[in-house]
């Protein structure tokens, strides 16, 4: 048989794969594979502005897909910009295979220019990774790469490739199948597990489900509905998880947490069994562990073995594929006694519900029901910050409604970007991404990917000229004592806050999408911002920034004391 060099058999693989995107940054390591993929017609690539965005662009499009999303990028820098979208990945299970380029095999080691252990320095946040050394091998360890990513708990996978094993003639076969001795993902469901959790669940008198990222993930939402209306039991979701029952269904409280709905947070404290599915248990909806679901037997349904008990102790462990295990429970369960139960989590739903005070000014919220009121279908991609947890609470889910984030890793930047690769991923479906006006600006030149890919996103920044998440600690917690959170702070201010006028904010937003090409619209009014969608829905081929003024006093409540049980909470200030 003909032999071909590693890059040719690197992009052969790619097209085996049935990867039709790529998102790429070149470099002298990589120079030969970006040859190869000029010659071909079947992965389109996209050439963002910088590494750092160019990984949650891939992470987007792979979660709003379903589909492996793949990176290629240089050594050393290029390499090293990809560590905070690996974590990113990683601790919300997305599956990536990201190429690194690498010096030749006899120059590791030796310092040589744009020269890092890329493997080392991501291995506690991948979920594999390693360089390729023979050239005999690259087939091989491709094939398993997209293999890992996609299996079991869903990761990021690092390919290390050096330009002299890319560069040596081989075989040209890639293989058809996979066999990792030692990886043998589990997803089938122990029925005798299962049955006794649902045996548990029909005794139970204050029964909840708790739906984490993996219901999402595993595309058990179908499944998950009609188990919940199957069993007549009451659901809370993490904020990952929210999405996985219609966010309008009658038997769906609210999410869990440290902003959680009152009711989601009491009725934690009150339940007798909590069936969980799809969550890691992390500390942002736990509080203080001891105080965790205090009177409830816990069932944990995951499909990575690690996670069980390793926050919180459970009574019986399954480990399964949450649609395995879901499909399989409606073949079992029966409908539960739980109108008394039901009724006590509507009175607290009555006492506290969860909306924000009317204002005579725009207020979140406001712009967060204009959303809802104007796309019947969407992908909605937040940043992080208080903009995420308002549209977590008031952003309304159903089959035709997605929502992107970065839970796990909570990393600002991740909105533009995202957007960008969940559009690209869904053509035919409008893509909105909510970003603060400190987040925005972290990756704010991805507005030229946008415009040249001709992507008619919305980008809606809520701007209260600070970072406000930080702020509202500061405020609540610090003694109003506001350090390093006001983002038109500078020289001419700087240690005379209230003496002198604040200085103007910096950049402009409306000018600066004009400079780009984007279209730029300011919101100031609440009967604005209607309207402002409406123009944005026009553009077809152009993004959008739509920049919302808001009131930095605007707080997310309900929030848990840092430190307390999830029956701490503030309700208001």
């Amino acid at each position: 048989m003909k032999k071909i060099s590693g890059n040719k058999l690197l992009v052969k693989a790619l097209k085996e794969e049935g990867v039709d995107t790529l998102f790429g940054y070149p470099g002298a390591c990589t120079i030969d594979i970006s040859d190869e993929l000029y010659k071909q017609d079947y992965t389109k690539v996209i050439l963002p502005r910088q590494e750092v965005a160019l990984v949650h662009e891939a992470d987007a499009y792979a979660r709003s897909t379903g589909k492996v999303g793949v990176c290629l990028v240089t050594s050393g820098p290029g390499a090293t910009n990809l560590v905070t979208g690996l974590a990113t990945a990683y601790y919300d299970s997305v599956p990536l295979v990201c190429f690194t380029g690498q010096v030749a095999r006899h120059l590791i080691g030796n310092d040589a220019f744009q020269e890092v252990d890329i493997v080392g320095i991501t291995r506690s946040i991948t979920k594999y990774g390693v360089t390729v050394r023979n050239r005999e091998d690259l087939g091989r360890i491709v094939k398993e790469a997209f293999y890992i990513a996609r299996t079991g708990r869903p990761g990021p996978v690092l390919i290390d490739l050096p330009k002299d094993v890319m560069g040596e003639l081989g075989s040209a076969e890639y293989p058809k199948e996979v066999n990792i001795r030692g990886y043998k993902p589990n997803t089938s469901v122990h029925i005798g597990q299962l049955k006794r959790a649902i045996k548990m669940l029909n005794k139970a008198e204050r029964p909840l489900f708790l739906a984490g990222g993996g219901v999402n993930i595993a595309h058990a939402n179908k499944e998950f509905t009609e188990l919940v209306e199957k069993t007549n039991v009451p659901v809370i979701t993490t904020v990952m998880g929210r999405g996985a029952i219609p966010t309008n269904h009658p038997l769906f409280i609210g999410n869990l947490g440290m902003h959680g709905a009152y009711a989601a947070n009491m009725s934690v404290g009150e339940c007798d069994l909590l069936f969980s599915i799809g969550t890691r248990f992390n500390d942002r909806i736990t509080g203080k562990l001891h105080s965790f679901a205090p009177k409830a037997q816990i069932v944990h349904i995951d499909i990575d073995t690690a996670a069980i008990s390793k926050n919180v102790q459970v009574d019986v462990p399954i480990v399964a594929d949450a649609k395995e295990a879901v499909t399989k429970m409606l073949e079992y369960v029966e409908v539960c006694d739980t109108k008394n139960w039901l009724s006590k989590i509507a009175a607290w739903k009555a006492e506290h519900p969860m909306v924000m005070k009317k204002k005579p000014i725009m207020t979140p919220q406001d712009i967060i029901d204009a959303i809802n009121e104007s796309f019947e279908k969407a992908i909605v991609v937040t940043d992080v910050g208080q903009h995420q947890m308002f549209t977590a609470q008031f952003l309304e889910l159903d089959e035709n409604k997605k929502l992107l984030m970065s839970g796990g890793l909570g990393t600002m930047g991740y909105g533009l970007p995202g957007a960008i690769g969940a559009q690209i991923g869904n053509p035919d479906t409008p893509v909105i991404s909510i970003s603060g006006d400190g987040g925005m600006q972290m990756n704010i030149q991805e507005l030229a990917t946008a415009v040249l890919e001709e992507l008619p996103i919305i980008s809606c920044i809520f701007n209260n000229s600070n970072l406000g998440m930080v702020r509202q600690w500061q405020k609540l917690f610090y003694g109003k004592r506001y350090s390093m959170t006001c983002l038109r702070s500078g020289a001419a201010c700087r240690g005379k806050c209230g003496e002198v006028p604040c200085p103007e904010y910096t950049p402009d937003f409306v000018k600066l999408a004009e400079s780009y090409g984007a279209k730029g619209i300011r919101v100031t009014k609440k009967e604005e911002i209607l309207p402002a969608f409406e123009e944005a829905r026009k553009s077809k081929k152009v993004p959008t920034i739509i920049e919302f003024t808001i009131d930095p006093e605007d707080l997310v409540y309900p929030m848990i004391q840092p430190g307390g049980t999830l029956e701490d909470m503030i309700l208001d200030c």
